[in-house]
């Protein structure tokens, strides 16, 4: 199998000359074929995630850049899957004729090596890394380590790895001990938007993130309950249905401070919903503990919206910078609510902050890659897996 350029734009078609024809043909180009085994939920709009909308994404991309998806949704509890769902797994690779081209989202990978290694010596498999697993916020030590450790197992037993952020590029090499030529990075891209509105430019504040542990809004709660006597409101945009019991808890965290009129879990939301709340917002506020790069925020800056959130992993990579070096965001320390709260008075208080900020983010929005450099990314890992599955990419 020979491999294709993947470095330039690529073509729907190509023209061939043909003897009996005065012009040339246009003919199909052919597409080279990859199965994409990911979370059986990638298209629940009930269950938004960031890995779920990046696979999905870049499902629509890749033929664009020569590869043919065959989606291969398996339905479980990854990466602490059942026994239906790891014989399902285990028949959609041993079902794969040897040296098929595979990429695997590794919430489904990671967590069974005794099922994924085997197939790793005959299949050329890519692993996309999201997040960690032990890196969710929540497990028990225990589980952690354990999820750690097959995680391991797995990326060392596979030719090839996608992080997606080159702050996850560092971690996985370190925390593994993977050989860095494996280890590649495919940021997300993000979508131009028209530029937001916003309520009054400076009151209402966005989250977008599953209400789960790892995305921390019971510290956005407390910095919140810090600044009430501002003239704020909150919207959080998420799923309320992964952990019932810290959405519980929050809901009592917010009953406790006063805040049920101001401070609206209002759930998972997409499309034109979607849109109306980022519309709505003057600032998106993340604080979670654990990110490899933090789509919400591309998100909210291809809108023009500046940020404040956590100081972890990936995030300064999204949140980046300006053309001319100016930062549409703020980033503060994790475990720190008071610091979080000081940086919303700076907000509300200093419309030269305001107005820098915003300038900032306008110059981000310009400037952020499309999912097209996303999808030629991978498109470059696929081509280079080696044709013996032993070897590295």
């Amino acid at each position: 199998m020979t491999d294709m350029t993947v470095d330039r734009a690529p073509l729907a078609y190509v023209p061939v000359q043909h003897a009996a024809l005065k012009n040339a043909e246009i003919v199909p180009m052919s597409l080279r074929s990859v199965h994409f085994v990911m979370p059986g939920g990638v298209d629940d709009p009930a269950a938004p995630s960031g890995g779920n909308a990046y696979d999905r994404r870049v499902s629509l991309d890749l033929p664009g850049f020569g590869w043919q998806v065959h989606k291969r949704a398996v339905a479980g509890e990854w990466p602490r899957p059942g026994g239906e769902a790891r014989a399902e797994l285990a028949r959609v690779l041993r079902e794969l004729p040897d040296d098929t081209v595979v990429l695997m989202d590794g919430l489904v990978a990671c967590g069974v090596p005794e099922i994924v290694v085997p197939e790793a010596q005959r299949l050329r498999i890519a692993v996309l890394v999201h997040l960690p697993l032990g890196d969710e916020t929540g497990l028990p030590p225990s589980v952690a380590a354990e999820l750690d450790a097959r995680e391991r197992t797995v990326l060392r037993a596979v030719p090839a790895v996608i992080a997606t952020s080159d702050w996850a590029v560092r971690r996985l090499v370190a925390h593994h001990g993977l050989a860095p030529a494996r280890v590649h990075v495919a940021a997300p891209g993000a979508d131009i938007a028209p530029p937001a509105s916003g309520t009054d430019g400076v009151s209402r504040l966005l989250c977008v993130a599953a209400v789960t542990p790892r995305k921390g809004q019971h510290r956005l709660v407390e910095a919140l309950a810090a600044v009430k006597d501002l003239p704020w409101s909150c919207v959080c945009v998420g799923s309320l249905t992964q952990d019932p019991q810290y959405v519980a808890g929050l809901r009592e965290r917010i009953a406790r401070h006063g805040l049920a009129d101001r401070l609206l879990l209002a759930g998972p939301q997409a499309g034109a919903e979607l849109d109306a709340s980022y519309a709505a917002a003057d600032l998106m506020v993340l604080t979670s503990y654990a990110e490899t790069y933090g789509m919400a925020v591309t998100e909210a800056l291809a809108r023009g919206i500046p940020v404040l959130a956590t100081d972890v992993g990936g995030v300064p990579e999204a949140v980046g910078r300006a053309p001319d070096g100016g930062m549409p965001g703020i980033l503060v320390p994790p475990e720190d609510p008071a610091a979080l709260a000081v940086e919303l008075r700076g907000w509300f208080g200093e419309a030269d902050v305001r107005r820098r900020l915003k300038a900032a983010a306008r110059g981000r929005r310009a400037a952020l890659g499309g999912w097209a450099a996303t999808a030629r990314s991978l498109a470059g890992v696929l081509g280079r897996l080696p044709n013996d599955p032993r070897r590295t990419a």
